[in-house]
C-alpha cells in the first residue's frame, strides 16, 4: 500500500516505515502528526484518486530529525565586466518516518 501525499509544495510518493526529508515543519523531534493533503492512495490494484485531494484520507507520520542539507554554492560572473558574485544556501529540512496509510 501506498500514497501521494503533498506537502511543502512538492508531491512524495509514501510507503509505511519510509523515512523522508520534507521542507521543515514546526514540530518537534519524537512528536507525531497528520498529514491531511493526500492525493492518492493505490492498495494493489485498487486506486484511490483525489479531485484534487482524497477526503477522509490520511497518513500519520513522526518527526526524527530536524536539519539542514549540504551547502549549494552559487556563483555568477559576467565576462570582460568585472562582475563575480559568490552565494552559498543551506535548505532547513525535517526528516520524517511514515508510520501509517488510512483511507
Amino acid at each position: 500500500m501506498y500514497a501521494i501525499i503533498k506537502t511543502g509544495g512538492k508531491q512524495y510518493r509514501v510507503e509505511n516505515g519510509l523515512k523522508l526529508k520534507i521542507e521543515q515543519i514546526p514540530a518537534d523531534v519524537g512528536s507525531e502528526f497528520v498529514i491531511e493533503h493526500v492525493l492518492m492512495i493505490a492498495d494493489g490494484d485498487d486506486v484511490s484518486v483525489g479531485k484534487p485531494l482524497l477526503s477522509g484520507a490520511s497518513v500519520q507520520a513522526t518527526v526524527l530529525e530536524q536539519g539542514r542539507h549540504d551547502k549549494i554554492r552559487i556563483f555568477k560572473m559576467r565576462r570582460r565586466k568585472h562582475y563575480q558574485k559568490h552565494q552559498g544556501h543551506r535548505q532547513n529540512y525535517t526528516e520524517i518516518q511514515i508510520t501509517g496509510i488510512s483511507a
